[in-house]
């Protein structure tokens, strides 16, 4: 896979299931950051696309401050006295979107230092 179409999956991901959460759950304005990062992220698609190396490093970084984020509204779906377990599914796979993504960017950012030398 491609970092570009990782970016484009992970991007549709936040913003489907970040929007679904939202309208499902507390309509807690935090329950919209997922699907913000998303729509930035799917706005930095066509550079991501050209292959543009400072784009891709905000990419990742984007994606790794969501990744680290995520695990708070994971605690809290956790650890109420009757697990949310739709909120759990919701944020885990955010949580395994993000990290995929984030090791497709990684393979790719070595993959090209090794091609360079």
């Amino acid at each position: 896979m491609k970092p570009y179409q990782a970016n484009l999956i992970n991007a549709a991901i936040l913003i489907g299931l970040g929007l679904w959460g939202y309208f499902t759950g507390s309509g807690s304005p935090t329950a919209l950051i997922a699907p913000a990062v998303g729509v930035v992220l799917l706005a930095m698609h066509p550079w991501m696309k050209k292959e543009n190396k400072a784009i891709a490093h905000v990419v990742v970084l984007l994606t790794l401050l969501l990744l680290i984020a995520l695990f708070m509204p994971l605690k809290s779906a956790l650890g109420k006295e009757e697990v949310n377990s739709l909120a759990v599914m919701r944020t885990g796979v955010m949580i395994l979107s993000c990290l995929t993504a984030l090791m497709v960017f990684i393979k790719s950012f070595r993959d090209a230092r090794k091609a360079r030398s």
